[in-house]
């Protein structure tokens, strides 16, 4: 079992760092992208005082501009490195070419700040990159292409430089030699893609100033959604409750009065009708129950949230690892949402990801309640694909949480959720370990 979780680990270990290198190489494919980009802007911007053209060329090289600098970002996201989107919102009914749309485009400090990143950017980026490249191929080299140079010529001057690698002991030092190279730049190209994103958000991420205001406009819209989402949820509880526990107890209320008035004449009959309004009360019994569950689980309330991804986890077909420690309880809204947010990735998981195993992290640390739950299935979740990732970025979103995503092709899937939130009521009961 250690030697097969070796294996596992260390097979994870290389492909991170080849899609570090692929990272790397798509980087310095990139940085030609830059320079280009960075001309036309600048002869857009000179053209801009000419009437009628300015006003159309400009907007529409920044917005090329900001295609690019997005694509960075998401680059960078993907090394756990978030750089959120700084641009003031578009003015309404703006049409491309005409005056608000170029005083929005240009009065915008991200779209300066885009600008000045695109020269630095291309050089650290490309730069970088062919480390992140070349190493690993360097030591891809010492393990294949020197051998087979040596047997087809001899005199070759390979690893070092420094001396003719003529003989067959010289090229057997170059294969552990190489596999060293190699090893060091698996481990450093994801490394050096992580600077490269930590450059980028130099320029890229939002200044104090935007940060106000997209804090303004993220709490205008969650609150939007939180009012729609507890409206939605009223009407669901109505409409539960009208068409299943109601309609229930109502027919049971028919079957009782029948059953009353055959008590004398037909006892047989009317013992029939009581058993049927037993069943049929028991019935109405697990409804109203599954009902309170979806608003809030009892055994949340009793356990608290590790109690509750536990008993979750053990009525999942996937086993499912939960660590779970918490000095305290977050607020009663926080610990349901957490809940619920857990929940429905578990769910997508069972659903999508064909995994075998799963687990279920959460911590409290910095003031913030954090959840992580990672998969071993085959990745490529896409929250565009209808998967509920949406539906759970907006339940945290109302307490001003976030979810962060990671799931290349070929898996793992690792979501990271984060609510800020005080523990308060000390723990009661165990709630650390691993099930």
């Amino acid at each position: 079992m250690d030697m097969a979780g070796s294996g596992v680990r260390l097979g994870r270990w290389a492909r991170r760092g080849l899609r570090g290198a692929l990272s790397g190489l798509a980087a310095m494919g990139l940085a030609f992208t830059n320079l280009p980009l960075l001309v036309v802007s600048i002869v857009a911007l000179a053209l801009a005082p000419v009437p009628f053209l300015g006003l159309a060329l400009v907007p529409w090289t920044m917005t090329l501009v900001r295609k690019r600098t997005d694509l960075e970002r998401r680059r960078a996201s993907r090394t756990g490195v978030l750089v959120t989107r700084p641009y003031h919102p578009p003015p309404e009914r703006a049409v491309a070419g005409a005056w608000p749309h170029f005083r929005w485009t240009v009065t915008d400090p991200a779209t300066w700040r885009d600008l000045a990143w695109l020269g630095p950017g291309a050089l650290v980026g490309f730069g970088l990159g062919a480390v992140g490249v070349l190493v690993p191929l360097y030591g891809v080299v010492g393990l294949t292409l020197t051998p087979l140079w040596i047997w087809l010529a001899t005199g070759w001057y390979g690893y070092g430089a420094t001396f003719a690698i003529d003989t067959w002991p010289g090229v057997l030092l170059c294969l552990p030699e190489g596999a060293a190279v190699l090893a060091g730049g698996l481990w450093l190209a994801p490394w050096l893609r992580r600077v490269d994103a930590y450059f980028a958000r130099l320029f890229l991420a939002p200044t104090r100033a935007a940060e106000l205001r997209l804090r303004v406009t993220h709490l205008t819209v969650t609150r939007a959604d939180t009012v729609d989402a507890q409206a939605a949820e009223l009407r669901r509880i109505e409409r539960d409750l009208h068409d299943g526990v109601q309609a229930r107890l109502a027919s049971l209320s028919m079957t009782i009065g029948l059953a009353d008035k055959l008590i004398d004449r037909n006892p047989a009959q009317a013992h029939k009708l009581l058993d049927e309004a037993r069943e049929s009360s028991h019935t109405a019994l697990v409804e109203l129950r599954h009902l309170i569950r979806g608003i809030h689980p009892p055994v949340l309330a009793e356990r608290g949230l590790g109690g509750a991804v536990r008993a979750l986890a053990l009525s999942l077909p996937v086993p499912i690892t939960i660590d779970v420690d918490l000095p305290g309880r977050p607020d009663t809204p926080v610990e349901s949402a957490a809940y619920f947010a857990v929940a429905e990735t578990l769910t997508n998981m069972i659903r999508h990801s064909r995994a075998h195993t799963g687990s279920v992290s959460i911590r409290h640390a910095d003031g913030a309640l954090r959840m992580v739950v990672t998969d071993d299935g085959g990745g490529g979740a896409d929250p565009a694909a209808g998967t509920g990732l949406g539906g759970i970025e907006r339940r945290l979103a109302a307490f001003d949480g976030t979810i962060a995503l990671s799931s290349p092709p070929g898996g793992p899937t690792v979501i990271t959720m984060e609510v800020p939130c005080a523990l308060s009521l000390p723990r009661t009961m165990p709630s650390s370990g691993t099930d």
